[in-house]
């Protein structure tokens, strides 16, 4: 159950069951390290398997096509470039920006070398991840489940994610 908790933060196996089996942790601060330290040691094996159980981002409702259009385009030309979807914290950034900050990170991002891209996007993994085990450490502390309305997004196909892979 541990793992598979962990799995909703990082996709991959190797990087859940050394957190799991290394339990348990004084604070939140000392399993954030320990995630820190785990996705520096993701082999590319590891970031692959990460990388495939993350998705795409879905725009806001309401959002006008021109924005699918683009972001769908930004998305293929990514992958295509890359062989894996667009990874990107967007914890600094609120949802109005969000669209603005994925186009321009995959802009940007697309004229990198290879391994260069692989170390941007494994960074961009472990941020994703603390900030899933930050809202997972917090539903542990607060049973109600209640949260506050701003660390909620769907875009991720993680839950109440505002790290949000694209």
């Amino acid at each position: 159950m541990v793992t598979r908790a962990l799995l909703a933060c990082c996709g991959s196996l190797r990087w859940a069951q050394r957190l799991a089996d290394h339990r348990p942790y004084p604070d939140l601060g000392a399993l954030l390290a320990a995630a820190d330290e785990a996705a520096y040691d993701l082999t590319p094996a590891d970031l692959a398997e990460a990388l495939a159980g993350e998705s795409l981002t879905l725009l806001p409702d309401g959002a006008y096509s021109a924005a699918h259009t683009a972001l769908s385009a930004a998305h293929a030309a990514y992958e295509s470039r890359f062989g894996h979807v667009f990874v990107i914290c967007l914890d600094d950034f609120g949802p109005e920006e969000a669209l603005d900050q994925v186009l321009a990170g995959i802009r940007a991002r697309l004229a990198n070398e290879p391994e260069e891209e692989r170390v941007l996007t494994a960074e961009e993994l472990r941020r994703l991840a603390r900030g899933r085990i930050s809202r997972l450490a917090r539903t542990f502390d607060d049973p109600s489940g209640s949260r506050p309305e701003t660390a909620e997004s769907t875009d991720s196909g993680h839950p109440d994610s505002p790290y949000v892979p694209v």
